[in-house]
């Protein structure tokens, strides 16, 4: 069965890649497992902003899912997750529509003490010690009020066909983008505590870490900054995962899917597999 299965996967063309493939790293099968798994409920609590840790300029949805920043002059206004995360690997969705964003519009994460407003026009979201940042509009990433990268690196294409990092570990990083990159409304945060990193999922590209070396022992919460009034943006955790290595059942279903492409995810009963293994394929879809 498991020749003719890969008979019939490979006489199949996979989906149309996305224009972020070429920005693409490799991801772990922990992560890859988590991104392809069925989503929790929405009504998940960990999907809630927060009603007490965000700038009275934000309003928040009786859901608690969505926020708008109010239009109001020389302000600063943050909100972050009503729940934090201490261990584990987590994604989160967030929803921001690029013409609702303006300057300085900043998704990541913060520690308990960050600040939610403050004066003037500015990165509020890695703009002091306790949050790390990706400013959108520029692609800049920002901690402790410095501008420490971007993201996605620089890349180019090595002689074997594969990427590689422009700058070199001995260089310091640019700081401003020839030509920023433009991000689509729907971006994936992912944050693995166990590691203590912080990346970003964009059209199924996962473009690497952003930040690495994040403290370990106090909760961390997605959190994102505005200065645009008339913003709203959506949040939803997506899933989660310990730092076991995941099944194999799960890792052979992921295989599957991938060599299936996007455009054919739902033809999973035309498969030569068990009803049983093919209900267990769509289930996760």
């Amino acid at each position: 069965m498991g020749l003719s299965l890969s008979v019939w996967l490979c006489s199949r063309a996979k989906g149309k890649p996305s224009s972020f493939t070429p920005l693409a790293v490799p991801t772990s099968s922990r992560l890859a497992v988590t991104v392809n798994t069925s989503p929790v409920a929405p009504g998940d609590s960990r999907s809630h902003w927060s009603s007490v840790h965000r700038s009275h300029h934000f309003l928040l949805s009786a859901c608690k899912q969505e926020v708008t920043r109010t239009p109001v002059e020389q302000s600063s206004d943050g909100v972050r997750a009503q729940r934090g995360v201490t261990s584990g690997l987590h994604v989160w969705e967030v929803l921001w529509n690029p013409n609702h964003r303006g300057s300085h519009a900043v998704m990541g994460i913060s520690m308990q003490g960050c600040p939610m407003q403050a004066s003037g026009y500015n990165v509020l979201i890695g703009g002091e010690s306790q949050s790390w940042g990706w400013e959108l509009k520029t692609n800049q990433l920002w901690h402790a009020g410095q501008i420490v990268g971007l993201y996605p690196a620089k890349r180019k294409r090595c002689h074997s066909g594969a990427s590689e990092d422009l700058e070199s570990s001995t260089s310091s990083p640019s700081t401003v983008a020839d030509t920023p990159l433009p991000i689509p409304e729907r971006i994936l945060l992912v944050l693995d505590v166990d590691a203590g990193t912080l990346g970003f999922i964009v059209d199924g590209s996962f473009f690497g870490v952003a930040f690495k070396d994040l403290p370990h022992g106090g909760e961390l919460f997605p959190a994102v900054s505005s200065v645009r009034g008339g913003a709203r943006i959506r949040l939803r955790y997506m899933n989660g995962a310990t730092r076991d290595p995941p099944p194999l059942m799960a890792l052979c279903g992921l295989s599957i899917r991938q060599s299936l492409g996007q455009q054919r995810q739902n033809q999973t009963d035309n498969l030569p597999l068990p009803r049983l293994l093919q209900h267990y394929l769509l289930s996760k879809h």
